[in-house]
């Protein structure tokens, strides 16, 4: 089936399931792991539009386009990247949201301690946050310092490195006041090992076969979520690394060297600034239309070209990554 035809399905038209997927054994690794820790808890699973562990079930939604490879085709197609696909990263987002899966399954936000350490669980969630990525009292798990965003993803983070088998966050977090977030964490794990979750609803909320939405209108929403208004002060940046104009038109159009590069810059951005793919890009589409408006050329060879557009996209990006970017759930 072609692009078009797909995105005019619905989702809840797509016939999904978890078993016999990819994302099968992950659950079941994630499985392995809550046991091999001693706790009995063990979070449902289900197919929804994105990650996803709704307030008060212990549940965790796997996005419809891990769970079948020409859906994996599509998102690619739409957003650039795969969140989860690389069986690490997929590991990562589940930890994370076993976080909050357990949390909701015996509501350990209501303890004083925990509000003490991570702050009010009812606090309103932001549509964007300021991340500070220096700062030590937090967790470094996702991408965009994700545990700044909320309490809850505070301790949905913090859980997630507790949990990571071998990992050795004592010596990793020495001297951070994360630590002390991390301490709690491993005292509370020990004190709920063994007792039954008191909340065990296996509810599935916004499971795929309720979304009457059309894959094209999912992903038109998803594309107005990851898009960034961005400041249109950087043509002096792009005129000091290109050049109006050149000697010889055999030099390179700066807007042609961009579109060959365009994949690695972002993601090479995305990955050192936490930012998505798709995010960087539109950035990076805005830069490419300025170079042809103002007809610029190569000024430089490709390398130092590469590696200065790198520097340029970086700080742009996280310029407006940290004075406040949308906060893109999980």
């Amino acid at each position: 089936m072609s692009d078009e035809r797909l995105l005019d399905l619905r989702l809840c038209d797509l016939d999904l399931h978890i078993e016999g997927s990819p994302v099968e054994a992950r659950t079941v690794r994630l499985d392995a792991e809550l046991e091999e820790k001693g706790l009995r808890f063990r979070p449902h699973y289900w197919v929804g539009a994105e990650w996803f562990t709704p307030d008060g079930v212990p549940g965790i939604a796997v996005p419809f386009y891990l769970v079948h490879p020409r859906l994996t085709e599509l998102e690619r197609s739409q957003m650039l990247e795969v969140e989860g696909f690389a069986p690490a990263e997929c590991m990562r987002i589940l930890r994370h949201e076993a976080g909050h899966a357990i949390d909701n399954a015996y509501r350990l936000h209501r303890r004083k301690r925990w509000r003490e350490l991570f702050g009010s669980f009812t606090d309103p969630y932001p549509d964007s946050y300021r991340p500070r990525p220096n700062s030590r009292r937090f967790v470094q798990h996702l991408r965009g310092w994700y545990a700044q965003a909320h309490p809850a993803e505070d301790f949905a983070e913090t859980f997630a490195v507790w949990l990571t088998p071998g990992y050795p966050w004592r010596r990793r977090y020495a001297a951070w006041p994360a630590l002390e977030k991390l301490e709690y964490v491993d005292e509370l794990m020990q004190e709920i090992a063994g007792e039954v979750p008191p909340v065990r609803s296996r509810r599935f909320v916004e499971p795929l076969s309720q979304l009457r939405t059309t894959l094209r209108e999912h992903y038109r929403q998803k594309h107005d979520l990851y898009a960034v208004e961005w400041p249109a002060y950087y043509d002096r940046d792009l005129r000091r690394i290109f050049r109006a104009h050149a000697p010889s038109r055999r030099q390179p159009a700066a807007s042609a060297f961009l579109r060959s590069h365009r994949m690695d810059l972002c993601r090479t951005v995305s990955e050192v600034a936490g930012v998505p793919v798709y995010t960087v890009d539109n950035l990076l589409e805005t830069m490419i239309e300025r170079c042809r408006d103002m007809q610029l050329r190569l000024r430089d060879s490709p390398r130092r070209t590469r590696e200065a557009m790198l520097l340029v996209l970086m700080m742009h990006t996280v310029h407006v990554a940290h004075t406040g970017y949308p906060r893109i759930a999980v």
